[in-house]
């Protein structure tokens, strides 16, 4: 049987905590929502959090409420899953790539100095694999953006694969940026599919509550729609119970679920000769465990022929023609893309998968 990459976790409990729902009365946006929100931010360590239909929304969202800042290009990596850079589009706004660094496939840090200018509304960062970008020095490049054109920029941190992940001692989420997070079905936490907002400020947050529902204000339950006046549109991103009930009982094994994964992939650092990103300081999660090898596009089927399922994940966005408009010279990336590849290190792994794909890996030449 084929070792899977990705495996959808559902706790026991997840469809009687639905059926309740279904029994309620009430399936939209409301009680349970509110509860996994709380259930979230005491476990991030934030308390400005809005959960969304999706992580792809979150990301929209996060956009949406810094469009107005100075700029109009946010700085970003092409290393991704789409949905984080599509919003940028969505929002009328322009991308400016980033090159990777090829030692974490997260943006380079020293290649975005060289890209800030007085067009610069944001910088958008990702997370890669749960590896967390060095969110100091990443302040320091705010600084140096506000010195030279005389406005700040805002970080917005695509958290999809980092929840759980921590950055000196601290969950990513809670230092001080727009963070969106993923909820999707293959996540650490899963809702089915949804998403969340963790924000810096109170009054931040409640924009984000208001938009995500046409600007509406849900906690005025006796004026709730007609008698409202929607003083900034928003959209209908909102959670709803069903999900958020998925969810609160998912993260009752969520820090189970994270520890997996990291024991698993300090366990594939140590007995394999292909070596995963290892920095001191960060406490990545592990969603994917992403390595180098020679000879990549045979190296998938030789794993495959193991029984173990491997994959890029993710591609370039610079390649669409979408994009063409935006692109750039990225040498870093250009390497990087011959050679990546992510092997499974989920919570689902036996003692016997993980000999079986330390096997694969030492088999084939570093």
């Amino acid at each position: 049987m084929t070792i899977p990459l990705f495996k959808v976790f559902m706790a026991d409990t997840a469809a009687a905590a639905v059926t309740d729902v279904l029994n309620s009365g009430y399936v939209g946006q409301g009680p349970v929502v509110d509860r996994l929100e709380a259930a979230l931010a005491e476990y991030l360590g934030n308390p400005y959090v809005a959960t969304v239909n999706s992580g792809t929304s979150a990301l929209h969202l996060a956009v949406h409420l810094i469009k107005d800042l100075p700029g109009d290009e946010i700085l970003t990596t092409p290393l991704t899953c789409t949905a984080t850079n599509f919003p940028i589009l969505a929002n009328g706004l322009k991308l400016r790539w980033v090159d990777v660094d090829p030692d974490t496939y997260n943006l380079c840090l020293q290649d975005l100095r060289r890209k800030l200018s007085p067009n610069t509304k944001a910088i958008m960062v990702v997370h890669w694999g749960g590896m967390p970008v060095d969110l100091d020095e990443l302040a320091e490049i705010q600084d140096e953006c506000e010195k030279l054109y005389g406005h700040r920029p805002p970080v917005i941190e695509d958290c999809a694969h980092a929840l759980g992940s921590e950055y000196k001692d601290k969950r990513i989420g809670s230092h001080g940026n727009i963070c969106a997070f993923s909820f999707q079905a293959i996540k650490h936490l899963t809702t089915v599919d949804g998403g969340m907002l963790t924000l810096p400020t109170d009054e931040l947050c409640e924009r984000a509550r208001l938009l995500r529902w046409f600007g509406l204000d849900r906690t005025r339950s006796a004026d709730f729609r007609c008698e409202q006046n929607i003083s900034e549109w928003g959209f209908k991103f909102q959670m709803n119970d069903m999900c958020a009930a998925i969810g609160l009982e998912n993260l009752k094994h969520l820090p189970d679920i994270v520890e997996k994964h990291r024991a698993n992939a300090a366990w594939l650092t140590e007995h394999t000769h292909h070596r995963g990103i290892q920095l001191t300081g960060f406490n990545p999660a592990y969603w994917i465990y992403t390595i180098k090898v020679n000879d990549r596009d045979n190296f998938i089927p030789y794993a495959k022929s193991c029984g173990v399922n491997v994959s890029r994940v993710h591609d370039r966005n610079d390649k669409h023609t979408c994009m063409e408009p935006f692109r750039a010279s990225l040498p870093n990336l250009d390497e990087v893309c011959k050679s990546m590849i992510c092997i499974p290190c989920g919570w689902w792994l036996s003692k016997d998968d993980l000999g079986k794909i330390r096997d694969m890996l030492n088999g084939w030449p570093a």
